[in-house]
């Protein structure tokens, strides 16, 4: 089996379509994570193409056993989530009806759960709405539906 860009990516050997690593990705500070939009594909691939970045990369079958199977890019998951929670933590524009950041955290779960499984994707979706309930967020129901479900 071939290593993709995406098993490359996670696995620290490879840049993404701007050519940045996953260290770069993982060191941006909150305003880079708000800002950049064409990183999430990259951390959190999923196995359809992205409807904001074309050119993102799309998760085959092979990519998701390949990922399975690598403690490098586990490891990168991991830490990519850990990196995520810290942003949605740290900031308070997401916590609105409608803001991009909502289907970044579809994704992710969705990710998650293909290529973690479904105690760390429900983990994700958990601390997320934790802080929706904690600050009483206006966030929309569609948002959270798609959430609960992904």
């Amino acid at each position: 089996m071939t290593v993709g860009p995406i098993l490359a990516f996670l696995e620290g050997e490879g840049p993404d379509g701007r050519g940045r690593t996953l260290f770069d990705v993982l060191g941006f500070d909150d305003a880079a994570l708000e800002l950049n939009h064409d990183f999430i594909q990259w951390l959190f691939p999923l196995p359809e193409p992205s409807g904001a970045m074309p050119d993102a990369p799309v998760l085959t079958t092979d990519d998701m056993q390949a990922i399975h199977d690598s403690i490098l890019a586990q490891c990168a998951l991991a830490a990519a989530t850990d990196r995520m929670e810290a942003f949605y933590r740290a900031t308070h524009g997401w916590l609105r009806p409608h803001d991009h950041n909502h289907l970044r955290i579809t994704r992710i779960i969705r990710s998650l759960r293909l290529l973690r499984g479904d105690e760390e994707a429900d983990a994700f979706r958990s601390a997320i709405l934790s802080m929706v309930e904690a600050t009483r967020a206006p966030v929309s129901a569609r948002s959270r539906g798609y959430w609960t479900t992904a």
